[in-house]
């Protein structure tokens, strides 16, 4: 496994059987796994200590608590003071953390109860729950969930072990009360829960302790994926040197109406950006004299318009011939949401045989019936924001988000297209189970008109030769890595659609480069994902 360039993803039921073939198939004791957690974690807290601080752990009764009490014991013998608060009775402990809660009192440290104090400064370690929650946190727990937050500040940081308390480990979403760490360390392999909101904010930097678990067995294999830099890279269309515009595709986007022709220059240009040959922009006849101006590298097709200067139904026997000679096609940015053009849209998506990328107003079309789009010939990719999906999937935004792995999955099952859902965390699912995490992208994306780069990246990019899978993959990653750097030099606010397009060429720039720099060699905690 390639961790410097693919990380896998797991959830808690692929977690627990990885753990468990470890454990009874490899012959690995528990608590040698256990020991291996907690020594990496010990190595990290020593990292987030200050000067002259204190460390207090807070355990909880299951494994997560043993491994805190064998952090405290390594500590402890490196002289750093060390306190220990255990929500619950020792004799109800588990076999292996019991083992270590006695190691620890061996060891000279005092185990105290559920009221502790924190420190003036330090670090707090969240031992409370693991990778296993499945309910909202209550009682005791959910006491000291509540002070950790309250204590963490400029002087003390929190380290919190496996996954922040109170995240689910699957989604992300915060069942009740939730820990807000500095630091996660995170055994054996990442969680989905840790790179998906709100669970990425709560847990800060992830580090990813390899303490012996393996990866996958042949009945449990990583449940989805986070790209880096470097597996980008890897899939850049190639650009040989005797390469001409001919080679690199001819997109054809299918986008604008009155007052919403802004939608179409982006889209066209965001496709050029990306290397395709050529783009075309086909659109209705009454904008086209506005999009020939705003699109000077594209090409522009005027088609039979409605009265409101939208694409008319009568205009679908020259789409789909326009889309024969192209190299695929991406369609929806501003095409509006008349009756009309709803029409032309489903008639068009069906009878397309290239590979096709659905958007924003290409996607309404199909909220009544989006099986209909199992019945298309070529190869289909749709770029939904949680809104949009929640239509084809019959439900709500708020009902989606707390779930998006597995709306996904379940769109792409039911369209037969890949889907990549947009959003905080977006996630990209193929119909054969596939499923991937984009890492980067923020706040600065949340700017009228990003969503037309990205339709547009995914259409040069399909146009390109690239698979569906790959392309959304690529182009999520490739547009939120571009407006990371934008962010970088003017803050989460003020980026515009036009400048995350122009940032595109030098974005890819170093992420060619990553695809081909020299792969360090792997250490016992690794960041996650590489930056």
């Amino acid at each position: 496994m390639t961790l410097h360039r693919i990380w896998p993803l797991v959830g808690a039921e692929t977690m627990r059987a990885l753990d468990r073939h470890t454990i009874e198939t490899l012959g690995v004791p528990g608590e040698v796994l256990m020991e291996s957690a907690g020594r990496a974690a010990a190595q990290v807290v020593l990292e987030e200590l200050r000067a002259a601080g204190e460390v207090l752990v807070v355990c909880g009764m299951g494994n997560n608590g043993g491994d805190g009490f064998v952090v405290a014991r390594h500590l402890h013998l490196l002289g750093v003071p060390v306190r220990l608060a255990l929500l619950g009775e020792s004799r109800r402990l588990r076999k292996d953390a019991a083992a270590n809660a006695r190691r620890a009192r061996t060891a000279g440290l005092e185990i105290g109860g559920p009221r502790w104090r924190a420190p003036r400064r330090g670090v707090i370690v969240d031992a409370i729950f693991g990778t296993g929650l499945s309910h909202p946190v209550d009682k005791a727990p959910a006491a000291s969930v509540r002070r950790i937050a309250a204590s963490r500040g400029s002087d003390v940081r929190v380290v919190a072990l496996d996954m922040p308390s109170g995240i689910c480990a699957d989604t992300g979403q915060a069942l009740g009360d939730a820990v807000r760490a500095d630091v996660t360390v995170t055994f054996g392999l990442p969680k989905i829960g840790l790179a998906l909101e709100p669970g990425r904010e709560h847990a800060g930097r992830v580090v990813v302790a390899r303490i012996g678990i393996v990866d996958e067995t042949p009945t449990a294999r990583p449940d989805a994926a986070v790209w880096t830099r470097a597996a980008a890279g890897e899939r850049m269309p190639a650009r040989p040197p005797a390469g001409h515009k001919g080679r690199f595709g001819h997109a054809l986007v299918v986008a604008g109406s009155e007052g919403k022709t802004g939608a179409a220059a982006l889209a066209a240009d965001a496709a050029a950006r990306v290397g395709a040959g050529l783009v075309t922009v086909a659109c209705p006849a009454g904008v086209n004299e506005i999009l020939e101006v705003k699109c000077t590298e594209a090409m522009t097709a005027p088609l039979p318009d409605t009265a409101g200067r939208a694409l008319a139904a009568g205009a679908e026997d020259a789409l789909v011939e326009l889309a024969a000679g192209r190299s695929a096609v991406g369609m929806g940015p501003g095409l509006g949401g008349s009756a009309e053009t709803a029409k032309l849209v489903r008639g068009v998506a069906l009878r397309v045989r290239a590979p096709l990328a659905l958007d924003a107003d290409a996607l309404h079309p199909f909220a009544a019936s989006p099986e209909l789009l199992r019945e298309r010939a070529g190869a289909t990719l749709l770029t939904p924001h949680p809104g949009e999906a929640a239509a084809l999937l019959g439900g709500s935004a708020r009902e989606l988000n707390r779930d998006r792995p597995g709306a996904a999955r379940c769109l792409a099952e039911r369209t037969g297209a890949v889907v990549l859902l947009k959003g905080a965390g977006t996630v990209i699912a193929s119909p054969d189970g596939a499923l991937l995490v984009n890492p980067n992208g923020g706040p600065a994306l949340g700017s009228g008109g990003t969503g037309d780069v990205l339709l547009g990246m995914a259409a040069g990019l399909l146009a390109q030769g690239l698979n569906c899978f790959d392309a959304a993959a690529l182009a999520a990653f490739w547009h939120g890595f571009a407006a990371d750097r934008i962010a970088e030099r003017t803050g989460p606010s003020g980026l515009l659609a036009g400048d995350l397009a122009g940032e595109l060429p030098e974005a890819g720039r170093i992420l060619r480069a990553a695809a081909v720099a020299p792969i360090a060699g792997e250490r016992l905690a690794l960041a996650f994902p590489e930056p």
